[in-house]
């Protein structure tokens, strides 16, 4: 590194948007990720994967994505960590992530009772949260969802078909998105939650993805719950699921500029350290504007993923223009950083087994999970056009 700047390989930006707390929890994280990294990978890998989440509450680091009941919700420790996580390996960030997407609903509009079954086993990693809502024939499309749920005397039948769910199949309760008849479309939905271990529950093979993620199929066949797993009130499930992904998609942003910046990493100390045609690849002018243009991305991306959590956290909003410009931004440009660090590392950089391949695998889920890029443009295009928001 140059004078005046760390020593280290990561370290969290010196911007007005943090506090000191916020630089303190990326160092407990940054430990937390070293002392990680010793530990042997469980062949079996729902135990695994469980373990993570395990050590991750042991440490502390949950309370950003399942925060105290009277603490609030802080955008910038959610993101931080995220950036810190997938920087280190994108798996521990998909782990620590899941855990808040499946109980931000239980916060917001959970009874009494339901907060203290779920969160705290959740918040101290005892417990692993699931969110059922992608549906085969869905998508993106929320309003398309066909599982159904029936009202009976003594609580609610659930039928139907998800997939793509995260921790499917090892998680030990599932936030289900169901159509209880209220309304057509989006109107007509209502949220459960459902035990690993209710009546009628199944689960698929786990899905094998391009990079390593837990997923699997949760089928619903005339699965049994009680009255008292329906998650806020009946018929307005769409607006209770989706604002988890309002307040989380700032974070994916956040993942991808960590994976990013592992890859800006490791792009310079390929092309220092490479020489090419008899010269430095680093002294080679096309070579210093490649990575011009990667840090030029990673600028915009970190920016506008911080100035969203920013004004969650200080302003009290979170804006849908706001989140889903800092998640398109900063999974489209991680997108095109980890292409030109592929491109710097020649064929090294799509050899199983290099890192960088890795992280090419790894950064395109980002531009289709928790809402597509075109999804996005859809948010901001129409916030713009109907004067809602403004760059």
């Amino acid at each position: 590194m140059n004078e005046g700047f760390p020593d280290q390989d990561w370290y969290l930006y010196d911007w007005p948007f943090f506090e000191q707390a916020h630089h303190d929890l990326a160092q407990r994280a940054r430990d937390w990720v070293a002392a990680r990294a010793d530990q042997p990978h469980d062949a079996d890998f729902a135990a695994h994967c469980r373990s993570i989440v395990a050590s991750l509450g042991k440490a502390g680091l949950l309370e950003a994505a399942v925060p105290q009941p009277d603490e609030p919700f802080d955008a910038r420790s959610l993101c931080v960590l995220r950036e810190v996580l997938t920087y280190e390996d994108a798996l521990y960030d998909a782990l620590f992530a899941m855990q808040g997407i499946g109980t931000l609903a239980i916060r917001n509009h959970g009874t009494a009772e339901q907060k203290e079954r779920y969160l705290p086993g959740c918040r101290d990693g005892s417990r692993v949260a699931a969110f059922a809502l992608t549906e085969p024939d869905g998508g993106s499309d929320v309003a398309a969802t066909a599982t159904m749920a029936r009202e009976t005397d003594d609580g609610w039948v659930i039928d139907g078909r998800k997939t793509l769910i995260s921790n499917g199949g090892f998680a030990d309760q599932y936030m289900v998105v169901a159509r209880t008849g209220e309304a057509p479309g989006a109107r007509g939905l209502s949220v459960f939650l459902v035990d690993a271990d209710a009546p009628g529950i199944s689960f698929g093979e786990p899905i094998e993805f391009i990079a390593e993620h837990p997923a699997a199929p949760v089928n619903f066949d005339e699965c049994r719950v009680p009255a008292s797993a329906l998650l806020g009130e009946r018929g307005k499930g769409f607006s209770v699921a989706m604002g988890a992904f309002d307040v989380f998609r700032p974070s994916v942003g956040a993942a991808g500029v960590g994976l990013a910046r592992r890859a800006m990493a490791e792009a310079l100390k390929r092309v220092r350290e490479r020489t090419l045609f008899g010269q430095s690849m680093a002294e080679q002018q096309g070579v210093q504007m490649m990575v011009a243009d990667m840090a030029g991305d990673l600028d915009t991306a970190a920016l506008s993923v911080y100035r969203a959590a920013w004004i969650h956290d200080v302003r009290g909003d979170l804006t849908p223009y706001a989140a889903s410009m800092a998640k398109l931004v900063a999974s489209e440009a991680a997108g095109r950083i980890v292409d030109k660090a592929v491109q710097l590392s020649g064929g090294a950089g799509v050899t199983r087994g290099n890192l960088v391949e890795k992280l090419y695998r790894e950064v395109r889920a980002m531009r289709i999970y928790e809402g597509a890029s075109e999804i996005q443009k859809l948010i901001v295009g129409r916030g713009l056009l109907k004067g809602n928001a403004r760059p």
